[in-house]
Order: C-alpha cells, then sequence, then structure tokens
C-alpha cells in the first residue's frame, strides 16, 4: 500500500499497529489493519524501505502513529545489499 493510501488508513483510525521489521541491512514497515497486516510500498509497488532505523521511525511519526514496534532479529547491518 503506498503513502498516500496508508496515511488515510491512520487518519480514519483503521491502522492499529505499525511494525519496523529489520531485514538484512534494510528496514520496511507493517502496519496491521483488522483485515490483517499491510506493507508500505513505494508508488511503483516496490517494497518501501530505509537504510536506518531512525529514517523509518521519523516516517512512521509523519504517518501520525505514536508509536511503533521493532524487529530487529533478521538484522545484519553490515551485510551488503544485492543489486537488482
Amino acid at each position: 500500500m503506498n503513502e498516500k493510501l496508508l496515511r488515510a488508513m491512520v487518519a480514519a483510525g483503521a491502522v492499529k499497529k505499525i511494525d519496523i521489521i529489520a531485514n538484512g541491512s534494510r528496514f520496511h514497515v507493517k502496519a496491521k489493519t483488522p483485515n490483517g497486516a499491510i506493507t508500505a510500498e513505494t508508488q511503483k509497488g516496490k517494497i518501501k524501505t530505509w537504510v536506518t532505523l531512525d529514517a523509518a521511525a521519523k516516517w512512521v511519526r509523519s504517518l501520525g502513529m505514536g508509536s511503533a514496534s521493532v524487529r530487529l532479529a533478521q538484522w545484519q547491518p553490515e551485510q551488503r545489499d544485492i543489486p537488482m
């Protein structure tokens, strides 16, 4: 789901919880709704990722959410990205 729709869902109260999930050296965001979890995407439909935790947290805060859970189990800060 792109940022515009996610922002509207947060404003409507449809998002109950946000998770910032580490995978390799990047972070992505999943929002929990009553209908299931949705992942934040770019306008092109790819998963939106951040290199730093603070950048992901600032983005979540800009959506209007005051809290988020952080999952670091898969975080490998020294891992290089694989170019696609």
